[in-house]
């Protein structure tokens, strides 16, 4: 079949299906034909062929007979292994829980995709349990970075799949979650929009969870419209609650510590003619200091990540039995650190955590947002971090640092692309707002992404 729709964003596909020129059953077709087909196999651990064709089906007749659910119907969703889908067992990107038992019932977002039309044709691979901003994956391979062209690159994690499987034209939009920067690493590390919602926003039954305290989803798609849409059908909405800001009338605040450590010069380079750009454009931008960045840094010294304390309760059972040896060692290692948190002081962070959101939010004015680098490197080669587990743990945390600080802070967030830098990867701009200020963030990057990306 002739591949003519693939590398679509999901407005571009809307147009089509909504006037009658694309019928669903062919789009899933053909999407279903160029996966099956596509040269790397590990971005997806599991096709939902049959569902999707009946869901394609549905969508077509609907559309046919002028009911029509909205702009998304029709249009190919692909899930991160972690969503529960009704029938299967919720593996999690582990060959541990492949004998699980079945889910009863679809996670509720994905419930609420197909209530909005959306085809689920199937799910992506990941980190094993979301516990890497790296996306490697032992059992299941690692998904290819699809946009390098000197040596294979990682496409970050733990939403690996998804940003491949975007990027590579696939199908127009995957849901994530964002822990610590699962959504926004892997976008940034790809050129994608990836938009982490605030934490609580959405429903989290039938997701397998990491960090209940952290744990957050979002959409990796082509563009901020895109992400509008999804969210609205997400919470159950078939019209977006979401207007585009004026850029004269937005103000950043881009940090002047931590965000910039070692970061790399072709990063610094796009992110600051990014900035040149914008305020050629009428946005107002200051820098400031951040002292909540320090002392973030610092607890996590001090008592340990609350996300490796919060994981270890989740598998500590998993780690004291055979399961522990087929799973990652990576993965082992680090959530097995989180037994080295004691009470106090997953309870002190957990106060000191409230009083630096409250800290931080104080600081920003009616409609500022903060901005800096998604991350302070491009994508690395895969081969090293494959052979080097000392350097996985230097790369990882050093791929989490800008990320984690949001989710740390309760933050939502937008990575947009903002130019390319060594190696001519992509470079991501991180746009991010307090928790519950989601419809501002996205209205802001609405109106933004022209310009960054341009």
């Amino acid at each position: 079949m002739t591949q003519t729709h693939l590398g679509k964003s999901i407005a571009q596909l809307s147009v089509l299906i909504q006037s009658g020129s694309l019928d669903p059953v062919a789009l899933a077709e053909e999407t279903l034909d160029a996966i099956r087909t596509y040269k790397d196999q590990a971005i997806f651990t599991r096709l939902l062929e049959a569902r999707a064709m009946e869901e394609a089906a549905a969508s077509s007749r609907r559309l046919r007979d002028g009911r029509s659910r909205g702009l998304l119907d029709g249009i190919p969703v692909a899930w991160k292994d972690l969503f529960a889908i009704a029938g299967l067992p919720t593996t999690a990107g582990s060959i541990v829980l492949a004998d699980a038992e079945p889910a009863q019932d679809d996670a509720d977002v994905v419930k609420a995709l197909k209530a909005a039309g959306m085809i689920a044709v199937g799910r992506v691979n990941m980190s094993e349990f979301a516990f890497s901003g790296l996306g490697l994956n032992p059992h299941y391979g690692t998904p290819l970075n699809p946009l390098a062209t000197d040596v294979a690159r990682i496409p970050g994690g733990s939403s690996s799949g998804s940003a491949a499987v975007v990027a590579a034209g696939l199908v127009p939009v995957s849901i994530g979650t964002d822990t610590g920067g699962s959504v926004r690493i892997p976008s940034s590390f790809n050129g994608l929009v990836g938009y982490k919602a605030s934490h609580g926003r959405y429903s989290m039954a039938g997701v397998f969870p990491l960090s209940t305290s952290l744990d957050s989803l979002g959409p990796l798609c082509r563009s901020v419209q895109d992400a509008i849409w999804v969210d609205a059908a997400m919470r159950g909405r078939f019209v977006p609650e979401v207007e585009r800001a004026e850029p004269a009338g937005l103000s950043l605040i881009v940090p002047t510590n931590v965000v910039m450590d070692d970061a790399e010069d072709g990063v610094v380079t796009a992110f600051q003619a990014a900035l040149a750009k914008l305020s050629a454009a009428g946005v107002k931008i200051r820098r400031a200091a951040f002292p909540a960045f320090e002392r973030f840094f610092e607890l996590m010294a001090e008592y340990g990540p609350l996300v490796t304390a919060e994981a270890f309760v989740l598998h500590h059972r998993r780690l004291a039995g055979p399961e522990a040896d087929a799973m990652d060692r990576r993965v082992v290692a680090r959530t097995r650190m989180g037994e080295k948190t004691t009470l106090v002081g997953y309870l002190e962070t957990l106060k000191v955590r409230e009083q630096l959101i409250k800290e931080v939010a104080a600081t920003l004015g009616p409609n500022e947002f903060i901005a800096y680098p998604t991350v302070a490197h491009v994508a690395p080669a895969l081969a090293p971090l494959e052979a080097d587990d000392e350097l996985f743990v230097k790369i990882n945390g050093r791929t989490l640092r800008n990320t984690a600080i949001g989710n740390f802070l309760d933050w939502c967030g937008v990575s947009l692309p903002c130019g390319v830098g060594d190696a001519g990867m992509p470079v991501g701009f991180l746009l991010s707002a307090p928790k519950n200020h989601d419809e501002r963030l996205l209205g802001a990057a609405l109106a933004l992404e022209g310009i960054v990306t341009g």
